[in-house]
């Protein structure tokens, strides 16, 4: 089995350091609001992994935090705490925001067929592990107190910057992180701060009351429950050059050597050929789609359309595409299922008289696919010519076999569901319509192709009105 490191840029054989069992981390949500489609790629991504060690033959100890206190607004060190800004908005106990969305998120997680890592584990449970791993650094000489918290000396871990090959001269002049005076290093970070008057969620420390960093979450959690080192850390991409980078220059500080042996990334998911996220205001929801009449699996087979390592742009154009294969599929295996039926005579008596496909070649491609570093497109694309076989139970069987890696519940047939109904138009594509719309009024007809160009792309149409008007429609299948 072959997956690619991006500590290493290369991909490499994998072994687990037990042997039989593998452990594995998972960056998980922070839960303030619901998770938008482009956050539950990453945890389909993780599933596939999770699916493929297991189709290996592997036993996982699989850990997944809940941040629930410490994520700040920005990934780095800037801005309000996201639960507590969230919880004085809605007027609720930051428990209540933390406890709410994190239903919201398991709910998605079971909807798209995403199995849950063994350990599910909430930052507000360990406090107590993050002090003491504060402390020890602090104690080594990696920590320094300031007046609004305690910060990681990134200039005592020559390898700061081993993740992501970031810029550390770029990084001092402060092109990722606001200017702090009391700071050594710009790019140093908080491993713990210091909490104002009116913060919400606050503990004792040697320091005062405060909460901890958000980077320091994940490095004491997977220390606690995984040991050091661990097999495989999987996150997002955007985790790479602040959160992830962060973690190895903490753990490996306090430990003295490697900590995690895989670093994992999934790829971002897209809108227009633009990045989504909530403050773009061009995200999209698991319940959102199944109010306009897609199935959650309808999403995740979009999903396995793209490797895991690169973008994919969200189109409802794409989405109805999915939709369509899936059902086709599941079609065409309940053909292969009921082909004993349909000939006569019971299952068990037409194999014994023979006559059905050898499936192995279909088998060893199909493995050999997943074993390099999960190449799921070329899995599907196994799958789909296996179907095409003369109709024999026997495909249905396989199919199924495959399927404990796609996670498509290819086994049922779902009940014919509301026909998809049109999208309403987020904020980016409507934006875009305007600059449109302003375009054709300056008569710069090559600039209105263009954005005409953008809004399709992102599965919408624009028709024109009078004076200057327009419509915005989702492309949906007729």
């Amino acid at each position: 089995m072959k997956l690619y490191n991006t500590l290493t840029r290369k991909k490499e054989n994998f072994e687990p350091i037990n042997g039989a069992t593998v452990t594995l981390y998972s960056c998980g949500p922070t839960v303030y609001n619901y998770a938008h489609i482009g956050n539950m790629r990453t945890y389909i991504f993780m599933d596939l992994l999770r699916r493929a060690l297991k189709f290996n033959g592997y036993k996982l100890k699989g850990v997944m935090n809940i941040t629930d206190v410490g994520h700040l607004l920005s990934d780095g060190d800037e801005g309000e705490d996201k639960l507590d800004k969230a919880a004085r908005e809605q007027k609720k106990s930051p428990y209540e925001i933390a406890e709410f969305y994190t239903r919201a998120f398991m709910s998605d997680v079971e909807k798209l067929n995403i199995g849950r890592p063994e350990l599910v584990v909430k930052a507000t449970d360990h406090i107590t592990d993050m002090l003491g791993f504060v402390v020890k650094l602090c104690e080594k000489g990696y920590g320094y107190e300031t007046s609004d918290g305690v910060y990681f000396d990134i200039s005592k871990f020559p390898e700061y910057g081993k993740l992501s090959g970031v810029d550390l001269g770029g990084q001092q002049a402060g092109a990722r992180v606001e200017v702090n005076p009391e700071k050594r290093n710009a790019a140093d970070f908080a491993l713990w701060k210091k909490a104002a008057p009116g913060h919400i969620m606050q503990w004792d420390s040697p320091w005062g009351k405060g909460y901890p960093g958000w980077h320091i979450e994940c490095s004491a959690m997977s220390r606690k429950y995984l040991g050091v080192p661990f097999d495989i850390h999987t996150g997002g991409v955007d985790h790479i050059p602040i959160h992830h980078e962060n973690e190895i220059a903490q753990s490996e500080a306090l430990e003295g050597g490697k900590t995690v042996n895989f670093w994992m990334h999934g790829e971002f998911m897209m809108f227009g050929n633009g990045k989504m996220s909530k403050s773009l205001g061009n995200v999209y929801t698991v319940p959102d789609l199944e109010k306009m009449g897609y199935s959650p699996l309808d999403f995740r087979y979009f999903c396995l359309n793209a490797h895991y390592r690169k973008k994919i742009n969200f189109t409802f154009e794409g989405l109805n595409a999915a939709k369509t294969a899936l059902g086709n599929l599941r079609a065409a295996l309940v053909a292969h299922k009921n082909a004993a039926a349909q000939a006569g005579g019971s299952e068990s008596a037409r194999e014994k008289a023979g006559g059905g496909p050898d499936l192995s070649g279909y088998k060893k491609q199909f493995a050999d696919a997943v074993n390099d570093d999960l190449n799921i497109p070329y899995a599907l694309g196994v799958l789909w010519t296996m179907v095409k076989e003369p109709k024999h139970p026997a495909v249905y069987a396989a199919a199924l076999e495959m399927d404990k890696i796609f996670g498509l519940s290819l086994d049922v047939v779902p009940a014919a569901g509301p026909k998809p109904e049109p999208a309403a138009a987020p904020a980016a594509v409507i934006e875009l319509a305007e600059k449109r719309k302003q375009a054709r009024m300056n008569r710069d007809y090559k600039a209105s192709d263009v954005l005409r160009a953008e809004i399709e792309a992102a599965g919408f149409t624009v028709t024109d009105k009078l004076g200057n008007e327009y419509e915005i429609k989702a492309k949906v299948e007729s």
